[in-house]
């Protein structure tokens, strides 16, 4: 991945934003809704759908069978995600499926050892979920990035500069939720481990927006595959560095302890396990549609968006990351500063005018999200641009 550019390089806003030839017919999402915020709840294509609903017959129609069997199809379907992971060479041993991130990160986080003084360092862009499950753990030190930092290196720089002899663990996004830009590159990840820092790696926009989002080598990683990876709603998966994968125990005990991780942590009785059956399935229709032109695709699509909104009075683009599928840009002073004035707003918008978009809050003026996937064309971002500058003129 390349370094984030300035946002004076955004590019036109026409460059590279077309319609995907066969993208919108996938899904089967509301036509009379522009969906702008894929980065949130993802959407699950068609042939995805139809694999998951064939699984629940299965189940109806034997649940003894089903139920008996589904340790060893999990970790079938687990071995083929972990194909398109780490560019094919992902271990599945090293592979838990879980429902979301934030039960990757508690499932990582119970797994580190803390003495009393241990701190855990946190960036002010992480999820809030996520660093909740950091703090019932440890004292936590949360390290201001300036969403203008220019590019990797300031964050880099900046993170580093934040450490202390008591940092046990570093709690960083891969791909920021709300500023939409690279924080764990691989650089920094190798420099914290070779402080002796425990990286621990939320990576729930990475897998399909990213090539490799197990390159940078972390201790604990996990990222949802329903999001950019077209998988089933509630499936994600945790990745565990071989040292560490012993001390991982599951969050309530399973008949298949014995076999330790990842299966431990797996095992849910009867629970609806046919998401994870059918998650391979959306990685694979990824891969069938080439996976570095859907990025392309999707990440023209953001640019686009993004560019049209930078046009309007008051809203100023941020730093990104060249090839993403998300680009964020601040709103004037006074807007979405606290999360319910971003709520409120982010709902005005979808009530009025049928564009889902995310609104996130920030002291001294929040910020808005656009994404790109499949099922977009440019005129959406050209409709969100029409109507934005009434809403910023109201307040």
């Amino acid at each position: 991945m390349t370094e984030p550019h300035n946002p004076d390089s955004t590019p036109p806003a026409a460059a590279g934003a077309t319609v995907f030839p066969g993208g919108p017919a996938l899904f089967r999402l509301d036509p009379r809704i522009a969906h702008l915020n894929h980065g949130s709840f993802g959407a699950v294509p068609v042939p995805v759908q139809e694999a998951q609903a064939a699984l629940r017959e299965e189940l109806h129609a034997d649940p003894d069978a089903f139920f008996v069997g589904a340790a060893n199809r999990i970790a079938a379907a687990r071995a083929r995600v972990a194909a398109h992971l780490a560019g094919g060479t992902a271990d599945p041993d090293g592979l838990a499926f879980v429902s979301n991130a934030t039960e990757g990160a508690n499932l990582a986080l119970d797994a580190i050892a803390f003495d009393d003084g241990d701190e855990i360092l946190v960036t002010d862009h992480g999820y809030g979920t996520v660093t909740a499950a950091a703090a019932r753990r440890a004292p936590v030190t949360t390290v201001r990035l300036d969403p203008y930092l220019p590019d990797e290196d300031a964050v880099r720089e900046t993170v580093l500069a934040a450490l202390t002899p008591r940092t046990k663990v570093v709690l960083l996004d891969h791909i920021s939720s709300p500023t939409a830009r690279l924080i764990a590159s691989p650089r920094l990840l190798a420099e914290l481990a070779a402080r002796g820092v425990t990286t621990v790696v939320d990576g729930a926009h990475a897998p399909g927006m990213v090539a490799d989002p197990l390159a940078g080598g972390a201790d604990f990683w996990f990222g949802n595959l329903h999001k950019w990876g077209y998988a089933p709603s509630g499936t994600a998966v945790l990745a565990v560095a071989p040292a560490h994968r012993g001390r991982v125990r599951a969050l309530v005990p399973s008949w298949e302890d014995a076999h330790g991780f990842p299966r431990s942590v797996e095992n849910r009785a009867t629970a609806d396990y046919t998401g994870w059956l059918a998650a391979p399935e959306g990685l694979d229709l990824l891969a069938r549609l080439d996976a570095a032109k859907v990025r392309a695709h999707n990440s023209a699509l953001a640019a686009h968006g993004a560019a049209l909104l930078a046009e309007l009075p008051g809203i100023a683009p941020l730093p990104y990351t060249e090839g993403l599928a998300m680009r964020s840009l601040r709103l004037p002073p006074g807007f979405a500063e606290t999360p319910d004035a971003a709520r409120a707003l982010r709902e005005r918008i979808a009530a009025e005018h049928g564009i889902r978009v995310l609104i996130w809050p920030w002291p001294g003026g929040g910020g808005i999200r656009v994404c790109g996937q499949l099922y977009n064309r440019p005129e959406e971002y050209e409709r969100l641009a029409a109507v934005l500058p009434a809403y910023l003129r109201r307040a």
